[in-house]
């Protein structure tokens, strides 16, 4: 029982969160992606269906055992009884080691958008073009070194 509502929760903060920042156009990607993960997760009982062919191609094979007894409290192997299964974790990232999903891609994107949102305003002050693409590469850099770092 802890499970589900600890996931109603976080889903509800989460959304808190959003609302509280919806002036930051870019979390409309994030609300989607959110919502497609959401979606996928309760048409199938509260797990997240994982392709086995995508957790083959990102050296992930391993998992199968794991996840077909059904030792994980958030994933749930892709069969024909899944629902949306298009929606699930299916896309492989071999370099990465991970399988994402159609709505991680969105949310991943509307980050991304909000970290440029975020380092083209600067109190207000006016950038220059060189100064404001200077100001999201390395904001960008950034991002990708913390989502590299944490793989």
């Amino acid at each position: 029982m802890a499970g589900p509502l600890a996931k109603v929760l976080v889903l509800l903060l989460v959304g808190y969160g959003l609302y509280q920042n919806r002036h930051l156009k870019s979390l409309y990607l994030v609300l989607l992606g959110l919502f497609l993960n959401t979606l996928v997760i309760f048409a199938n009982g509260g797990h997240m269906p994982v392709s086995l062919t995508a957790l083959q191609k990102a050296g992930l094979g391993g998992l199968e055992d794991f996840l077909r007894e059904k030792r994980d409290a958030v994933h749930t192997l892709l069969d024909e009884t899944t629902r949306l299964p298009f929606l699930g974790d299916v896309i492989p990232l071999p370099p990465l080691r991970k399988v994402i999903s159609p709505g991680d891609i969105l949310i991943l994107l509307g980050i991304m958008g909000v970290v440029v949102e975020g380092a083209l305003r600067v109190g207000g002050l006016r950038l220059s073009l060189r100064q404001a693409a200077l100001r999201v590469l390395g904001y960008l850099l950034l991002v990708l070194f913390l989502l590299a770092w944490r793989a």
